[in-house]
């Protein structure tokens, strides 16, 4: 009795911490896992000088203009020198914010699909990646070249005017001395997180009720997820590199998804395999 007990206790509690502290590393992996994979590289030099550029115009300006005003506003509410700490993560935050719509909107969403399918196709998923675009049997050692262009919408994230909104509203919490800057990122992230695998939602045709239950049963993993995403926004110039990282880094994870997936659906179905999400395995 006391056996069965503690595999419970296991389950219910250990399992799912693990696999958060899990997700909340794949961001980290995806920067390492892009360094080490010179496949990628052509995407990222596509975009680097516009984005170094725009991310630096951005940040000058923030802090020119707005750094000192929002310090001293702060200090109202601050004592000693956690203005200055919150002050500082509040104008990061708003030029991560502003470069990141910016960048995304004008150069970045198509780069980001181009790296999520590559890493797909790397690790051996290419029938998903097939359902949105050719995949050629050429330059087996070099994923992105394999790549054809799309026939069908590819988005990696779309716009949400709900999560620039919670940005907003959210904000404020750099008031609070210390503690705000964390909740602040924990709190976006809650929302960011699933964003970052609307392309793999897309890729298994996912319905709303479908991508809703699949988020809810990961609702943490993902908020963590989300968290250190947005952690790695923060960094100046480099948030742009970060972006790109952000989808090797959701496509390392959705192929370690796929690969569980489908590994229960081969023990419970040994002579078939079904690309239709089962209710139990979504």
């Amino acid at each position: 009795m006391s056996q069965d007990l503690l595999n419970n206790f296991r389950r219910v509690f250990l399992s799912p911490a693990r696999e958060t502290v899990i997700a909340s590393l794949y961001p980290l992996k995806g920067v390492f896992y892009f360094l080490g994979h010179p496949f990628l590289y052509p995407l990222l030099r596509a975009r680097l000088l516009p984005a170094v550029l725009l991310s630096s115009f951005v940040l000058l300006n923030l802090f020119f203009w707005a750094y000192l005003p929002q310090v001293a506003f702060l200090a109202i509410f601050h004592k000693k020198g956690s203005a200055w700490v919150n002050g500082t993560f509040l104008v990061l935050g708003e030029g991560a914010a502003i470069v990141a719509l910016l960048f995304e909107a004008f150069f970045a969403d198509e780069s980001q699909v181009d790296v999520f399918d590559a890493v797909l196709v790397h690790k051996g998923y290419e029938d998903l990646v097939q359902q949105f675009r050719p995949v050629s049997e050429d330059s087996l050692n070099n994923p992105v070249r394999r790549l054809g262009k799309p026939t069908r919408s590819s988005v990696y994230a779309p716009f949400s005017f709900r999560q620039i909104f919670e940005f907003v509203v959210l904000l404020p919490m750099n008031f609070v001395p210390y503690f705000g800057v964390p909740l602040f990122l924990f709190l976006t992230g809650y929302r960011a997180g699933p964003f970052q695998h609307w392309r793999y939602f897309k890729l298994r045709d996912f319905n709303k009720q479908q991508r809703d239950a699949f988020v809810k049963r990961r609702r943490w993993q993902y908020t963590w997820y989300g968290t250190i995403y947005l952690v790695l926004q923060l960094v100046p110039v480099f948030s742009m590199f970060f972006l790109l990282t952000a989808a090797a880094s959701s496509a390392l994870w959705a192929a370690d998804l796929e690969s569980e997936r489908r590994r229960q659906e081969a023990r419970i179905e040994p002579s078939r395999y079904t690309d239709e999400p089962a209710d139990d395995l979504v």
